[in-house]
């Protein structure tokens, strides 16, 4: 293989696969990237037997080939290199020689023969939607997924529902519910539970600006295609959670509230919590202000906020991180905060839309 080409497009490329390749495994072929040189172009593949990344990048290729790079390696050099070209060969001992400027690298690579080969998908079908679309989705929802697998894997997924002229995505992991919905200009019908670790790192992928994505799914895998890349990840199986009966139908209570005023207050608060996971926030919510509290070991935290209220006084602990998540998520500059009594959910939602519904479950108070 002998392959001339732009330095800056070939170190992008590798920043990107290389965020998902293997780097604990008992296959040292799994932490490299799959370099693929013929007819002037030169394809990149990493692969972790459940993520895969393709890039194919225009080059002048005066000898076709393959190899296998260490990811990591091949990252560091391109990085360190200051020419505006490289050049990559390698011969039958499976050296790789790096050429850039006066810089001259001879790397010990790895069969192509012994990297797994990627599943491919079906693209009879097309489904095209933006990539601003996806990517908003993904960041007001990918807070609530499931960080580890437990007893529940499926949580450890967005759920992706397609339906005439609107694109939901749902993530749920017990403790708090994010629900999103977008208006598009589409007719299919579509329901399938994408891995939240996947559709994080696709959305790194997808360019700032609004470039469309294609999608393509078979045989339980989703294809995301955009700006060269192909992103192949494995779809997870089973039912996603019957989250609607979780979401109360009617409130008791309810307030409306400027978004940043409300995250600025529960964040002052949150100064004195050593531990976001069992210290909760204290909130007596009275006729005309919410009393916000918490104490721990670091110290006491009081303040007060404005409010009208809706229903029936009540006290109620919150967790407060996953509260001012899903208020940032919200991206809006008023919403109404919906309660039923300490022991419920609290939803939040929009003024006067349906595009989104944030849940959060209360913490036990001492």
């Amino acid at each position: 293989m002998f392959v001339t080409l732009e330095r800056e497009k070939l170190l992008e490329a590798v920043n990107h696969l290389s965020r998902i390749v293997s780097s604990k495994t008992s296959l040292p072929v799994l932490e490299g990237i799959l370099l693929s040189a013929e007819n002037g172009k030169i394809t990149l593949i990493s692969y972790n037997l459940e993520i895969g990344i393709k890039k194919e990048i225009y080059s002048n290729t005066s000898e076709p080939g393959d190899i296998v790079i260490n990811a990591r390696i091949l990252g560091e050099i391109l990085r360190k290199l200051d020419a505006p070209y490289v050049e990559i060969s390698t011969d039958d001992r499976l050296m790789c020689h790096i050429k850039s400027g006066s810089a001259v690298f001879d790397i010990m690579g790895m069969a192509a023969a012994d990297f797994p080969e990627m599943p491919s998908v079906s693209e009879n079908e097309k489904i095209v939607l933006g990539g601003e679309i996806i990517k908003n989705m993904v960041r007001r929802t990918i807070f609530a997924v499931a960080q580890n697998e437990g007893t529940r894997p499926i949580l450890t997924g967005i759920n992706i529902t397609l339906a005439p002229g609107v694109i939901k995505f749902v993530a749920i992991d017990g403790y708090r519910l994010a629900i999103r919905n977008e208006k598009i200009n589409i007719d299919k019908e579509m329901s399938l539970i994408v891995s939240g670790k996947a559709i994080s790192e696709l959305v790194k992928i997808i360019n700032d600006q609004d470039e469309d994505v294609e999608i393509f799914v078979s045989n339980n895998l989703i294809c995301f295609k955009t700006d060269g890349y192909s992103f192949i990840s494995r779809l997870l199986d089973g039912d996603f959670v019957d989250y609607k009966k979780t979401i109360p139908e009617t409130y008791k209570q309810r307030i409306f509230v400027k978004t940043k005023e409300l995250i600025d207050t529960v964040e002052r608060i949150s100064l004195v919590i050593n531990d976001t996971f069992s210290t909760p926030i204290r909130c007596i919510i009275s006729e005309n202000n919410i009393i916000f509290s918490c104490t721990s070991a670091v110290g006491r935290a009081t303040e007060n906020f404005p409010i009208n209220l809706e229903g029936e006084e009540f006290e109620i602990g919150l967790n407060s991180r996953y509260l001012t998540d899903a208020l940032k998520a919200t991206e809006s500059d008023k919403v109404k905060i919906e309660f039923n009594g300490p022991s419920s959910g609290v939803l939040i939602k929009p003024i006067d839309s349906d595009d989104f519904t944030y849940m959060v479950m209360p913490m036990r108070l001492k």
